[in-house]
């Protein structure tokens, strides 16, 4: 009988794995500010979708427009997103290649399925340009400033101390992207 992961290297060798695990820091960006509105650090094995509702409860100001990775497309999402934003969100979320349209989406398609119908037309990069999906890519420079920033370690030790840490990191780069935004003023 063999024995999952750390037990099994436990019981073999009698010792204890020094690899650390992993943890998946969730951000939220304002396009806008370039600010994190929301974030959360969890474990490895907890999915986008299963964390979006805690991300959802930190968000004071209204939001017009959701952009997430293909890890969030759903049904279960979608309707989250609706529930927690209104139905005026637009959400843009590319669905994966071998998406199938909804039974009645020549009737009342929706904004998931017009984005399969523009895909398959225009093609993904058209698609991306015209959706506005491509500034997606703020959010992934967040995650590179945050590198070279606070630092692509984490010092703590226990997670809730780890999701503090990450707190603190948050508010480190929305201050200094604060003292980096110019001003403008009008000159009369």
């Amino acid at each position: 009988m063999r024995l999952p992961g750390k037990k099994w290297l436990h019981n073999k060798h009698e010792t204890k794995a020094k690899r650390k695990s992993w943890r998946k820091l969730h951000l939220g960006v304002d396009l806008t500010t370039g600010d994190i509105i929301c974030s959360d650090l969890t474990l490895d094995d907890v999915d986008d979708p299963t964390a979006l509702p805690g991300l959802l409860d930190q968000i004071e100001d209204p939001v017009s427009r959701f952009l997430a990775d293909g890890a969030y497309d759903g049904k279960p999402t979608s309707d989250l997103l609706k529930a927690r934003l209104g139905d005026a969100v637009e959400i843009i979320i590319p669905p994966p290649r071998n998406s199938v349209l909804t039974p009645n989406s020549l009737a009342d398609p929706s904004s998931r399925d017009r984005h399969m119908a523009q895909i398959r037309t225009q093609g993904r990069l058209a698609w991306q340009a015209n959706s506005g999906y491509n500034q997606r890519s703020r959010a992934d420079a967040q995650i590179g400033r945050w590198k070279g920033v606070i630092g692509p370690k984490l010092r703590s030790r226990t997670l809730e101390n780890q999701r503090t840490e990450a707190r603190i990191g948050v508010q480190v780069l929305n201050t200094m992207t604060k003292l980096g935004r110019p001003e403008f003023e009008a000159v009369t």
